[in-house]
């Protein structure tokens, strides 16, 4: 999902940091980026089971408090991806579907959203989600509870894919890695449970 999602973005390949100003303009009318943010916050529930799920693996072994508050940052981080998407990506989508010139009276109340003022100052805990999960990440790799390539892509991946609007093809490349260790990894939970 994550990877579809940055891919969907466009100028991938022109990366620049992006002002709120240019943000607004990039997703207005851009419907392939609207599903792809649409995806992400229905997502972030999976988010929740997967930080549940290290929390599980490392219990009862000497990394247990890696794995409780590594989970507990990333749950709340989660929380906070789908606040985001909510209230900047779904609202904006809402927006769209108005006549240009109601779009544009409305410039001021979405560039108000965009700085994030007021309580919109929240989505900057934004980044409790990649930390929380390379907190979990060094656990996992310190008790050897996943391979070891897992734990290091997946720890890589958290890493960079906090990166800021416009570079997204760092988002992407950080979703590619965290794609290639955790599928093989689900896979291989579901073939164990059988």
């Amino acid at each position: 999902i994550f990877v579809f999602a940055f891919a969907g973005h466009p100028n991938l390949f022109n990366p620049k940091f992006l002002e709120p100003t240019e943000l607004i303009k990039r997703v207005h009318n851009n419907y392939l980026l609207h599903f792809g943010h649409a995806l992400v916050t229905l997502c972030t529930g999976l988010l929740v089971v997967v930080a549940i799920h290290f929390m599980n693996k490392l219990k009862n072994t000497t990394n247990e408090w890696w794995g409780f508050i590594g989970g507990v940052i990333a749950i709340l981080g989660a929380l906070i991806l789908a606040v985001d998407k909510g209230a900047l990506c779904l609202t904006i989508s809402a927006i769209d579907t108005l006549p240009e010139n109601e779009f544009i009276n409305m410039n001021l109340g979405l560039l108000a959203m965009f700085e994030k003022k007021g309580w919109l100052i929240l989505i900057n805990g934004l980044m409790l989600l990649p930390i929380g999960f390379i907190i979990q990440a060094v656990g996992l790799l310190k008790s050897r509870s996943m391979a070891i390539w897992q734990c290091i892509l997946f720890l890589i991946a958290m890493l960079f894919i906090g990166t800021p609007d416009g570079v997204e093809i760092i988002n992407l490349t950080a979703s590619t890695l965290m794609a290639i260790a955790l599928i093989p990894y689900g896979f291989s939970l579901i073939l164990n449970k059988q």
